[in-house]
């Protein structure tokens, strides 16, 4: 269920959130935490008739958030995934039946996007440094370019296995894991008889059934505003991902640089200020708005045109509002 785009006060929606989020404030059945993990903002929200069991359940979410960190962050050394950038260009390495899986999953979503969707970025993308404002030279970005190609990746499923074919190849899964994590922790909590949920991760949500008997109000927010919205969507039992230039970035001398990079480049893609996909799948809405985002609005819409269940709305550097056909109001 979703309603029609429209401008309006962050304030409102925010101000539920809060209160719905927030534990002990008295409201019967709901339960809900919210902590820090993945770099982001992780948020648990179920109703559940047993107290006890509610925050059990909220609290295993949380833990499911951390049991994936723990085998995707390209920040730990000790991960699985940092562990595969240190030794697949050697030759395969044989990795957990999970990782396999979204690696496996990101290609598919390469193929689908002719590329604008490629875990390799990070060849280039860890030359970056957000923090501390800084930002590859060209010769840098030059030099390890070719490396960025899903192509490069070499899956052996009867050995479960993956190698890089040629040395400098890095991925990250940073486009995909918060949506992919989102929707692990929504499988949990439904497998325990949970019909209510929303688990967010920073710019990846996913809604489970509706908020007792009302849909779910998203915000989609001001790429320049953080306390206002460009638009609400009414949701029910779906996914919602939003991919934006202002979550991790810095300007230097007029240019901004921020975390989306177009793999053709190495640079941060152009041309879009934010990108959202909604759709049945947050794994997939997950690396949707990042392929949207780099395809631009025309190609980006063109694609979710194409894919059944699946809408979109892109705020292009113009501040111009593009919505796929059935989010658009009649004519």
């Amino acid at each position: 269920m979703r309603d029609s785009p429209q401008k309006a006060s962050c304030w409102p929606a925010l101000a539920l959130c809060a209160l719905l989020l927030v534990p002990g404030l008295g409201i019967a059945a709901w339960h809900g935490d919210e902590q820090a993990k993945m770099g982001t903002r992780i948020a648990v929200q179920l109703w559940h008739p047993d107290a006890e069991e509610g925050q059990r359940l909220v609290a295993a979410a949380m833990a499911e958030f951390d049991r994936i960190e723990a085998v995707m962050s390209t920040y730990r050394e000790e991960s699985e995934i940092s562990r595969l950038n240190r030794s697949a260009a050697d030759g395969p390495v044989p990795v957990s039946e999970e990782l396999y899986d979204i690696v496996e999953q990101s290609i598919e979503m390469s193929r689908l996007t002719r590329g604008a969707f490629d875990i390799t970025y990070e060849s280039v993308g860890y030359l970056y440094a957000f923090r501390d404002r800084q930002a590859p030279s060209e010769s840098q970005v030059t030099a390890r370019l070719d490396a960025i190609d899903y192509h490069h990746l070499l899956l052996d499923p009867e050995a479960r296995s993956i190698a890089f074919a040629v040395e400098g190849v890095r991925i990250n899964l940073g486009g995909i894991g918060k949506g992919y994590a989102c929707d692990r922790a929504v499988d949990l909590i439904r497998q325990a008889g949970v019909e209510h949920a929303l688990v967010s991760a920073g710019g990846d949500t996913r809604l489970l059934g509706d908020r007792r008997g009302q849909p779910w109000v998203v915000g989609i927010r001001d790429p320049d505003d953080a306390e206002a919205l460009v638009t609400r969507l009414a949701l029910v039992d779906e996914a919602i991902s939003t991919s934006g230039d202002y979550e991790r970035y810095f300007e230097e001398d007029g240019l901004r640089y921020h975390h989306i990079l177009d793999p053709a480049t190495g640079r941060p893609s152009e041309g879009v200020r934010s990108a959202t996909v909604i759709g049945p799948d947050g794994t997939r809405t997950d690396a949707l708005s990042t392929s949207v985002f780099v395809m631009g609005a025309d190609a980006g819409l063109e694609l979710i045109e194409r894919l059944p269940g699946y809408e979109a709305v892109v705020i292009d550097s113009s501040r111009g509002v593009r919505l796929s056909a059935g989010l658009a109001p009649p004519q």
